[in-house]
């Protein structure tokens, strides 16, 4: 039988599997529009977004209250709290949904 002197070896192709896989996983997700909707969401939902705490979730919902829905995603950086930094965070994971027919 073949013995390899590198018993770390079946280790590392596992955890590369596992890598090649949840890729797969997170590629599949992204294709498939799993995206937040900052117009519908709610604030629990705005919470599983990275570093939307609480306080800012509410905030985004109280804005998109008192001034409508939000046109284009920057828009969300009109909202306390949410500048540049967290904005590029979050910016591949929400949509303002379909605008079809807006001009």
């Amino acid at each position: 039988m073949f013995k390899s002197n590198k018993p770390g070896l079946s280790l590392i192709l596992a955890v590369a599997v596992l890598f090649v896989s949840l890729g797969f996983t997170f590629a599949r997700a992204d294709q498939a529009g799993d995206k937040v909707n900052i117009n519908t969401a709610g604030a629990a939902e705005l919470e599983k977004l990275p570093r939307i705490g609480p306080k800012v979730a509410e905030r985004i919902v109280e804005f998109r209250t008192q001034n409508g829905n939000f046109k284009k995603i920057e828009d969300i950086m009109k909202v306390q709290g949410i500048g540049e930094k967290v904005f590029a965070g979050i910016k591949d994971l929400i949509t303002v949904g379909s605008q079809s027919g807006a001009k």
